[in-house]
């Protein structure tokens, strides 16, 4: 599959997902049947976190990137790949009034799903635009802190997803990512099933590749922790694991 194809399959997953329900992998045979709120109890949400905005946790993270983003009082904060909103809620919540998040996703269901939540929950401070995270909607160096949760994995262009982070952020800016990477190379078969390219896999590349890209576009990265149980709660005992990490501009 070309690029092209890879986000057309995505699309066309995120799409069912937020008009159907279901998870990332749902159909995929990769990840296990717990439902949203197991699942997210399990990669690090609060109770509290997970019953804040019920309707905008779909399970869909490798991670929580809000808990350790060091998020205060007015930051600017930008979601790559927002989905319903859930992460962007939370992080609303640590910005405050005087702070705002910006949630950018390619899929006009998800959009639509998260707006539909910021005003059922009552969220001022977030905004949420369509765009590719290959070529964000969004002005340069007019962010103090992006987020990301199992998103960049998806991105056909990786090396394009980090130059734009790093363009659209402020001096001294920061990014903390949650995301799949591999531990080992996957044969071709996986790498072009469809299942497990929505389901964060078939797209994700070596750790040691995604780390480079990072440095490539000019970031300094910190790795903060590595999930490699999540292989086996989720999937299937395939060669890959959560990385956690501050990148700093």
């Amino acid at each position: 599959m070309d690029s092209g194809e890879k986000k057309e399959v995505i699309k066309k997953k995120y799409q069912e997902i937020a008009t159907l329900g279901g998870s990332c992998c749902s159909g995929g045979g990769c990840c296990s049947d717990s439902n949203s709120a197991d699942l997210s109890r399990s990669l690090g949400y609060s109770k509290a976190d997970v019953q804040a905005v019920p309707d905008a946790n779909l399970g869909l993270g490798c991670g929580n990137p809000t808990a350790f983003a060091e998020l205060k009082p007015g930051d600017i904060v930008l979601d790559l790949g927002s989905g319903a909103g859930f992460d962007c809620f939370l992080a609303a919540q640590r910005v405050g009034s005087s702070g705002k998040v910006i949630g950018v996703d390619m899929t006009p269901e998800m959009i639509e799903k998260a707006q539909a939540n910021a005003l059922k929950y009552g969220y001022l401070n977030v905004e949420f635009r369509y765009g590719d995270i290959e070529a964000l909607p969004v002005d340069d160096r007019s962010v103090d802190v992006i987020i990301s949760n199992c998103v960049i994995n998806l991105a056909p262009d990786k090396e394009k997803v980090f130059r734009e982070a790093f363009r659209v952020l402020k001096p001294e800016g920061r990014m903390y990512v949650s995301d799949m990477v591999l531990l080992a190379e996957l044969p071709e078969d996986l790498k072009n099933n469809k299942d497990l390219l929505a389901g964060c896999v078939a797209g994700a590349v070596l750790k040691e590749e995604y780390l480079r890209l990072l440095k490539k576009a000019g970031f300094s990265v910190e790795i903060l922790a590595e999930d490699s149980d999540i292989s086996k709660r989720q999937y299937g005992s395939l060669p890959v694991e959560s990385l956690k990490l501050k990148a700093r501009v």
